[in-house]
């Protein structure tokens, strides 16, 4: 257990905060990690908003900072059967025949990545992270990606790494450093994050 940090409190930044936590897939992500962080060396912490070096601000639904790494995990929840190639710019969603694509959540999260690795320079690359979680009733049809999971499947893909890739002190000092650099999720925040991926990707 981490003394410094204790159980996983959850910020209760207004309604807004509550329900942009609660969103679909991502709240069920949430409470297995906060199940998993329990009985670990480990914080999670949900739907943090960071400021770029550009000015601009990218969310991540779930930093997990434990004894094992850095965590830095996408939620997507998805039902119907999913097509994905790690290289490939989109991927797509059949559903009763429907075809629907959307970006690779890989590269999606790789800046994602990329950021947490500025954040924590003194974090050798190997112990950051990148997973991928379908939280929906959603079936792979194309050949199993590493770090992709669904929901059960998540913890053991935590489980597989090593213990000795951060000590309690730099549990303790990378949780502080996240939670004094992520900006407060408010509405205001959320909109301004929006209209900048309606600028870049015109949605």
């Amino acid at each position: 257990m981490l003394p410094a940090i204790g159980l996983i409190i959850g910020h209760t930044i207004g309604t807004y905060r509550r329900w942009r936590v609660q969103n679909s897939g991502e709240a069920q992500v949430r409470r297995a990690l906060e199940e998993y962080c329990k009985n670990n060396i480990a914080h999670v912490l949900s739907c943090v908003t960071l400021r770029l070096e550009d000015g601009s601000t990218t969310q991540i639904d779930h930093i997990l900072v434990s004894k094992k790494g850095i965590f830095v995990i996408e939620t997507k929840h998805y039902k119907g059967w999913i097509f994905g190639n790690p290289k490939s710019k989109v991927w797509a969603q059949i559903i009763y025949k429907n075809k629907y694509t959307f970006q690779n959540p890989i590269h999606q999260n790789y800046k994602h990545v990329k950021e947490i690795q500025r954040i924590f320079d003194f974090v050798e690359a190997r112990f950051i992270h990148s997973i991928v979680v379908f939280s929906g009733e959603s079936l792979f049809k194309t050949p199993k990606i590493d770090n992709v999971c669904y929901l059960e499947e998540l913890i053991p893909t935590i489980e597989k790494y090593s213990d000795e890739a951060l000590s309690l002190n730099r549990v303790q000092f990378c949780v502080g450093r996240l939670e004094y650099m992520r900006l407060e999720l408010t509405q205001k925040t959320d909109v301004e994050h929006q209209s900048y991926l309606a600028q870049k990707f015109g949605r």
